[in-house]
């Protein structure tokens, strides 16, 4: 099991903050910096900040980090024409020297689009394939070749298929709780399935669904199985107490929903979180500021620092 810090801009962060995480998450040996790809906060809070755009601040640390993987969980279908997206990803992939991995979803946040002036359709997954077949189809058209693709929502004529990311293969996610499409998009399109904050009960079905698509698609590859969940942890119950506090959550809420409690029950649900099958955990990070928080994070996912 790897252990990757997942970060929540948009309830109020600025590029620094998100650099100061990255390079800590880097130093501790975490295997990836993730961050959510929303433009409005959710819940109160200071009204004074403002939004940061998820692939401007990868771009960003793809030039300040040196090892640590760096993606979203997860883009949304509404934000972004797929050729774009599939333009972005390559450059900060090339940015990054091959370390940039993209989460795609349908988006579910409508607030955030009518604050912006994005369009929500209502019927969203039928984008959600289309984007998937069109971002992989770009990347994986040979040089020298031509892309075209010609669906209900989008329509590609002779695209060079340009630029090319570093890597062979740009690690596709694709996240979601339900039991039909998702998993047959994940089986036919990517390279790992997340189920962001499921219930514990939930996990082993929902990961048995997968098993289910990907037999019927024939599928060789292997599928990564990850969960995202929030994360907070004490070396003991006080400290546990004073962290959930500061994210303004309660503890029994926490232990119920979350990688959260002391070490020890940290380790005990991490190996309950392995028998079901998860391969990798995105831990959520709510508290920027409490950088000591990672090294709590760090000695019990057993990660290795590493030397700079």
């Amino acid at each position: 099991m790897d252990f990757r810090i997942f970060t929540e801009p948009q309830q109020g962060a600025s590029y620094d903050e998100l650099l100061a995480v990255a390079l800590r998450t880097e130093q501790l040996g975490f295997d990836g910096f993730f961050r959510s790809d929303h433009y409005l906060r959710m819940g109160d809070g200071d009204p004074g900040y403002g939004p940061t755009d998820a692939w401007t601040t990868l771009a960003g640390l793809a030039r300040d980090t040196d090892r640590v993987r760096l993606g979203t969980l997860v883009s949304s279908v509404t934000y972004r024409q797929p050729g774009i997206l599939a333009v972005q990803v390559a450059n900060v992939d090339q940015m990054s020297g091959g370390r940039v991995e993209l989460g795609l979803g349908t988006g579910w946040f409508a607030e955030e689009h009518s604050a912006l002036g994005i369009p929500f359709p209502e019927r969203r997954f039928d984008l959600l394939e289309e984007q998937l077949a069109i971002v992989t189809g770009l990347w994986q058209t040979p040089r020298g070749a031509r892309f075209s693709f010609d669906g209900d929502h989008y329509r590609l004529d002779d695209s060079p298929a340009l630029p090319k990311p570093v890597q062979e293969r740009i690690p596709v996610i694709v996240g979601g709780l339900g039991e039909r499409r998702t998993p047959r998009l994940a089986a036919e399109f990517a390279d790992e399935h997340n189920l962001s904050f499921p219930a514990f009960d939930r996990i082993r079905p929902l990961f048995a669904a997968l098993d289910r698509a990907i037999e019927r698609a024939e599928r060789e590859r292997p599928v990564v199985r990850s969960v995202a969940l929030v994360a907070c942890v004490g070396e003991d119950e006080a400290s546990f107490a004073r962290r959930a506090a500061a994210i303004g959550r309660e503890p029994a809420e926490l232990r119920e929903h979350g990688v959260a409690g002391t070490r020890s029950e940290v380790q005990d649900l991490l190996g309950r979180l392995a028998d079901d099958g998860v391969e990798r955990v995105y831990l959520q990070v709510l508290d920027l500021g409490d950088l000591d928080h990672l090294d709590e994070l760090a000695s019990f996912a057993a990660v290795s620092p590493v030397a700079r």
